[in-house]
């Protein structure tokens, strides 16, 4: 298969497993472990789910950009999410942590740790690559560090 088309194909999989993600964690951890939908799990859920939906945007975005070609496409609102994002996971993180705190268990772990993982993927893809899932991006690892993610690179180049 064409680089190219191998670059598309694994866009349009990032952005849908993203999307998918969202539903079956919520079935797996709310339905199947029947842990309860609670404030705070609610709320670190929503986190979480609020950066699947960016990253699948982003990934979507850029398969626009690959197709057509120039800037990226949603840049204004990415570098938007990129300022706002912040304010929204620390108040995230300080409700669901609070609430581990008064009431420890079954009603705030959960929502804690969506919360902490919504703050991995915000550094994810706003800031530096914490997912290496192939060889290259693996072999580029080991020989030059952690690497700028593919977004901050974008945003740097708007005008």
């Amino acid at each position: 298969m064409p680089p190219r088309l191998l670059v598309r194909k694994r866009l349009r999989s990032l952005a849908a497993l993203e999307l998918v993600n969202i539903p079956l964690q919520a079935f797996v951890w709310f339905g199947l472990l029947g842990l309860p939908a609670s404030a705070a799990n609610l709320t670190g859920f929503a986190a979480f789910a609020l950066l699947l939906v960016q990253g699948a945007a982003y990934w979507a975005a850029k398969l626009r950009q690959i197709d057509a070609g120039g800037p990226l496409p949603g840049a204004v609102v990415f570098a938007a999410a990129l300022r706002a994002n912040p304010a929204v996971l620390v108040a995230a993180v300080l409700f669901t942590g609070w609430s581990a705190v008064a009431d420890p268990g079954r009603s705030a772990f959960l929502g804690l740790g969506f919360a902490l993982f919504a703050v991995l993927e915000h550094v994810n893809y706003f800031h530096v690559q914490l997912m290496y899932d192939n060889r290259a991006d693996l072999r580029r690892l080991a020989a030059h560090g952690p690497a700028r993610s593919h977004l901050s690179r974008d945003l740097a180049r708007r005008p």
